[in-house]
């Protein structure tokens, strides 16, 4: 096996195993052949979220495509905190950077969900997998996370698992007799009384949830309402807010 290191990764659908030679073309081969530039000879690191991370050499280069050859093991594939971030659609931009830094910061699965306050009606999940993989590609990690369709609230609610909490992140705190605890102390107490380890991350749109829907998530059996401080937060900002303290408490970071 050739002794250069790989400065570009990709993922590949393909199984990934010593000696395999396929094609790869579409988005991932115009970045390969038309952005990078990549000749015959060079070796790239490839993963699929199941076979750890691999290297292969480009065979042969064609106009946006490239046949590689795997030719051996760079790493295992790891474990990774099943955490779910869902989410009320923005506009455009920060949609893409919310998808991107939920990558980053190691969630498994991204869903929108349609709120009354809901502001963005439609989302492009073809886009949303793309920036997922980018990131995903950029940051180190050997998985993508699942991008589902949208769904509105109720029948998400509805629908829930009996196996996974929700950190809800309620910006507008406790009423009356209703506790609300910040992000670490929730996690812990919940985790410790529900014995369960798989969690969902659920924010708001633009101007909050309505209070029926906040009454409707905080009654929610597996819903854990938590505070991210004394300040109003975007909901990108919040979702970078939430993702990195729930890893401090219950994912990775520890």
């Amino acid at each position: 096996m050739t002794s250069a290191t790989p400065n570009i990764r990709l993922f590949v659908e393909n199984d990934l195993v010593s000696d395999q030679e396929f094609l790869i073309d579409g988005n991932q081969g115009h970045y390969l052949i038309n952005v990078m530039r990549m000749k015959e000879g060079e070796v790239v690191a490839l993963f699929n979220g199941r076979d750890g991370e691999w290297m292969a050499r480009i065979e042969k280069t064609g106009k946006g495509k490239a046949a590689v050859k795997v030719l051996g093991h760079l790493e295992d594939q790891a474990e990774e905190p099943d955490l779910w971030y869902l989410f009320a659609p923005v506009k455009k931009a920060r949609l893409d950077y919310m998808v991107e830094k939920a990558t980053e910061l190691g969630v498994s699965l991204i869903r929108p969900v349609m709120t009354r306050r809901t502001v963005v009606d439609r989302v492009k999940e073809d886009r949303m997998r793309a920036n997922a993989i980018e990131a995903a590609e950029q940051c180190g990690r050997l998985t993508v996370p699942v991008i589902e369709a949208p769904v509105k609230l109720e029948k998400l609610l509805a629908d829930w698992p009996d196996d996974r909490l929700i950190m809800f992140c309620d910006e507008a705190g406790g009423e009356g007799d209703q506790e609300i605890l910040p992000v670490g102390r929730a996690v812990e107490q919940a985790a410790r009384a529900a014995e369960l380890d798989k969690w969902a991350i659920l924010i708001g749109p633009e101007g909050g949830f309505d209070p029926k829907e906040r009454q409707m998530i905080r009654s929610h059996p597996q819903a854990v309402a938590v505070t991210l401080g004394p300040r109003i937060l975007r909901a990108d900002t919040a979702a970078v807010a939430a993702i990195s303290l729930w890893q401090s408490f219950a994912g990775d970071w520890q």
